[in-house]
């Protein structure tokens, strides 16, 4: 998996500016049991470099997307992470292995219930799971130094921007389902102002819940 990871790299530095992938993120990558994350009849291809199917019209991501969007998100030792769509944990396990603590919200209960257990039994003890719509954060444990979103938006949730440290970074898919999505970084520079930067075409599940009529916000 790991190969086929560093491989895709090299394919896509032209658009990521990433040649490699950085050894802190490619050793959490290694410690974490992918099979764990996927459902039994998914154990065999549990290391391709694939997204695969977790029940409730959700996926776990494609190796090389986790590593990039933590790649991307610059963390140390010392950060404090909010994970919009948990999902089956995956991506919070390998955020787990890099960073203080993990803040995760699911929308689907019961993908919120299992994550929850599955990240307790495998003793993934620095991160918290809740149930709810992740578009509006959790403030009462911002504001974050990074915030990292694993399900399309038409925009950027401006909750997510407030609740986004100075200095800090945002890394999330934007764009429509079965449309044009685009994997961006969104930084809070020290001055305030927020900048973008488009990294490359992706494909993800929208991000669901009561906020369609929400606005966001756009960046250049």
């Amino acid at each position: 998996m790991i190969r086929e990871i560093e491989a895709e790299y090299k394919l896509t530095c032209s658009m990521t500016g990433k040649y490699a992938l950085a050894q802190r993120v490619k050793a959490a990558m290694q410690q974490v049991p992918r099979h764990e994350f996927v459902p039994r009849d998914m154990q065999d291809p549990a290391y391709l470099n694939c997204p695969l199917p977790i029940g409730h019209g959700q996926t776990i991501s494609q190796p090389y997307i986790v590593a990039l969007m933590t790649d991307l998100l610059r963390t140390s030792e010392s950060h404090v992470i909010l994970e919009i769509g948990t999902g089956c944990g995956y991506q919070s396990a390998v955020l787990a292995r890099l960073v203080k603590k993990v803040y995760s919200i699911e929308i689907v209960p019961s993908l919120a219930l299992d994550a929850k257990e599955r990240l307790y039994r495998l003793g993934y003890d620095n991160v918290e799971v809740r149930e709810g719509d992740g578009y509006y954060g959790w403030r009462e444990f911002a504001p974050f130094d990074g915030i990292i979103v694993t399900a399309a938006t038409p925009h950027i949730p401006g909750e997510l921007i407030e609740q986004l440290k100075v200095g800090g970074k945002m890394v999330l898919p934007i764009g429509y389902p079965y449309a044009r999505q685009d994997l961006i970084v969104v930084s809070k520079e020290e001055n305030g102002t927020i900048t973008q930067q488009d990294v490359l075409p992706v494909a993800f599940v929208p991000l669901t819940g009561g906020h369609d009529h929400v606005g966001g916000e756009t960046v250049q």
